[in-house]
């Protein structure tokens, strides 16, 4: 894990070796976003749609979970 400090006008250094790994340049724009206590940097993309795909686990399956739980409701 990198640790960075925060300089007098709220500014962080990113360590180049993530700036690096996620094409960082001087000038981008960085989405920052928080949930919870966490704050998330997330870097610019050329194709989210593509970057997104695989993020979400295929197993356990919700789908599978949501309709066994859709017919328990409609066999009561």
């Amino acid at each position: 894990m990198n640790t960075v400090k925060v300089l007098n006008k709220g500014q962080i250094v990113i360590p180049a070796s993530i700036r690096k790994k996620y094409n960082i340049h001087p000038g981008n724009a960085l989405k920052i976003f928080e949930y919870g206590n966490l704050l998330y940097l997330v870097p610019p993309v050329e194709d989210p749609i593509q970057d997104a795909m695989g993020c979400i686990p295929k197993t356990p399956s919700m789908s599978k979970a949501l309709l066994k739980e859709r017919k328990k409701d409609f066999s009561q």
